[in-house]
């Protein structure tokens, strides 16, 4: 046979990989454009309120005030009271909307379909103006006095949000329960656990995971919408503010220092809502999502490690 030679440009070399792929990076100049009219018109706005006529130095002065801290207390047990109505009675109601029982059930969906349908501060009005109709509450042998002393603003207050928050509650926890397949049910069943036992061991555990989070935001909405009662004489911290605004002459002031504070106590809400879900998640995913201060530890552990490779 004949030997080939080689060249020299034709030796035993490994062949080239290919050429490294150059990624360039999309330019998103509608997201700086976008991002630059945001800013201006923040500005503005805090230009705008730079140059009204606004006392900022009264905002410190009467934000820790003994009325306004009262108000805060009031508020908040307000919020807490009308939770307890609203979930006790949504939990039966949710329970009457899904029995057989056409009575039960029908009465449920009258209720629901009437508090969800009329404005909170018209039910508010509605239970605050009964003495007009009236004039007396007899319970027989357990209770008898004048509708005035009985039905009293914190009374009025009670029933005009948490018997509306009831009507919210009992579709927010029908749907939890119609979320858990029928099938678990019935195995459990089968296994001989009663509905009882069931309901706590299997259905309710998981319910929960779909109940927590309007529920969540339920409470932060009754905690803004306790501002209505200020209207049937309750005092609670946006009536407090306004009766300070009106007589130290900074009703505008007063208002920014009663939201502050509203600001305040749903970011403390927002923040209980959110490891409350995270509890209830377990199970339904193999990695829970980090909480806010892992993600703020990742962020500067990655800092950290790129400026000493640097």
């Amino acid at each position: 046979m004949t030997d080939i030679e080689k060249t020299a440009g034709e030796q035993d070399t490994p062949p080239a990989g290919p050429e490294a792929i150059r990624a360039i990076p999309v330019r998103h100049y509608g997201r700086y454009v976008s991002a630059v009219i945001a800013i201006a018109l923040f500005a503005a706005i805090i230009y705008a309120f730079a140059q009204g006529q606004i006392n900022w130095n009264a905002i410190p002065d009467y934000f820790f005030d003994d009325r306004i801290m009262t108000g805060v207390g009031k508020t908040l047990l307000l919020t807490v009271l009308s939770m307890v109505i609203g979930i006790v009675g949504g939990i039966i109601l949710a329970v009457m909307r899904l029995s057989k029982n056409p009575v039960t059930s029908s009465i449920a969906w009258f209720y629901i379909w009437f508090f969800r349908g009329t404005p909170v501060l018209v039910q508010l009005f509605l239970w605050f103006n009964l003495g007009l109709v009236f004039h007396y509450i007899n319970l027989g042998p357990l209770y008898k006095d004048e509708w005035s002393d009985f039905m009293t603003p914190l009374l009025t207050a009670l029933l005009g949000l948490g018997l509306n928050e009831a009507a919210y509650m009992a579709e927010i926890c029908r749907a939890g329960l119609l979320a858990v397949d029928e099938g678990q049910t019935e195995a459990a069943h089968a296994l001989g656990m009663s509905h009882g036992k069931t309901l706590r061991r299997i259905v309710i555990p998981q319910a929960m995971r779909v109940i927590v989070p309007p529920t969540g935001n339920e409470v932060i909405n009754m905690l803004k919408t306790t501002s209505l009662v200020a209207a049937v004489q309750y005092p609670e911290l946006f009536r407090f503010a306004q009766d300070i605004g009106q007589n130290s002459g900074a009703p505008v002031e007063m208002y920014f220092l009663a939201a502050s504070w509203y600001l305040i106590m749903t970011s403390v809400l927002s923040v209980g809502q959110y490891y409350v879900e995270r509890y209830y998640a377990r199970g339904s995913s193999r990695s829970l999502p980090p909480t806010p201060w892992q993600k703020v530890r990742a962020h500067l552990t990655t800092f950290s490690s790129r400026k000493v490779t640097a």
